[in-house]
């Protein structure tokens, strides 16, 4: 896949394409795309992805937050595996969020990209608040000459899957059928930061997570299986890990949500290291503890499930 701009040369002389945010390119948004790029093959076409840096709701409401499966920068490498020929990144402003449906396939679409055919997803909209639907997309396509194509819905287990579907599974830490929406583990990424150092006491040394992208969605509290990947001395390296997300109730750390992992069968420094986290079972949820013996007794249960579930997906 070549990602192009709105100012470059354009390196095909027509294409098929699709609009989306895609965030988390996850199984319905790849079924999409197979559309796509099956349908530009069979009509010698170009494929062609259209998609945004930041959520369009961003823009249309400031105060709107969003918790995204997949930063800009994992997206663009989930979407390069698709298979589709370029992706062209739209920065969302006003005044592109101004332009009626109509106006976008003819000044966008049509005049900048040289779309031929426009295949949309089975409940996507786009244009000024959207008030538009598909019947509307295929007459401006007509006047236009650019033919519009309705995508088929993807379904697993009778299910629609859907980011916003994702995102419910992971607030409520079932991480495995994330997981199965997405065609691959959930994943954040961030910086080793110095805590409060009370899992070394505990005999369970932990590395405190800084989230790079404060928009990534943080699963639900609680006691995870996680693979952990990191460089340390110049190699990289994929960790077995217990991570916890909450509050430490038992250590009365208050309104404080941290990330702490684990590193199974590991003894270094890590500060300063970047890692990135692939959840792959919730155990149980965060609990407060009477005294640091109860605590240090289910961490050692908790640990040896962590190497049992780990073991199993080796």
């Amino acid at each position: 896949m070549k990602f192009i701009t709105l100012t470059d040369p354009l390196p095909y002389q027509a294409c098929v394409a699709t609009i989306g945010f895609f965030d988390g390119v996850h199984r319905g948004h790849r079924f999409l795309i197979r559309q796509l790029t099956r349908y530009a093959v069979g009509h010698d076409l170009a494929s062609l992805l259209v998609t945004f840096r930041t959520h369009p709701r961003q823009v249309m409401q400031a105060a709107y937050q969003p918790q995204l499966l997949t930063t800009y920068d994992e997206k663009c490498g989930q979407l390069a595996t698709t298979g589709a020929d370029y992706c062209l990144t739209l920065d969302f402003t006003t005044a592109l969020a101004a332009l009626s449906a109509r106006r976008f396939m003819a000044e966008i679409l049509k005049e900048k990209l040289s779309v031929k055919v426009l295949v949309i997803g089975y409940d996507h909209r786009f244009g000024h608040d959207r008030s538009e639907g598909f019947a509307e997309y295929v007459e401006y396509g007509r006047e236009l000459g650019m033919e519009v194509v309705r995508a088929d819905a993807f379904a697993m287990s009778e299910v629609n899957v859907s980011s916003s579907m994702v995102r419910a599974c992971l607030a409520e830490g079932e991480v495995g059928m994330a997981a199965r929406c997405l065609t691959r583990p959930y994943e954040i990424t961030g910086r080793v930061v110095h805590g409060f150092h009370v899992g070394h006491e505990l005999g369970f040394p932990t590395a405190n997570i800084q989230v790079e992208d404060a928009q990534k969605l943080i699963p639900k509290n609680g006691v995870y299986a996680v693979w952990v990947k990191g460089k340390t001395g110049g190699e990289e390296h994929v960790w077995g890990g217990m991570l916890n997300i909450g509050l430490r109730p038992t250590m009365e750390n208050g309104e404080n949500r941290t990330i702490e992992v684990h590193l199974l069968d590991f003894a270094g420094d890590l500060y300063g290291c970047r890692l990135t986290l692939s959840f792959v079972r919730r155990l149980r949820d965060e609990r407060k503890f009477r005294n640091k013996g109860e605590l240090v007794h289910q961490l050692r249960e908790d640990e040896a499930m962590v190497r049992m579930i780990l073991n199993k997906e080796q």
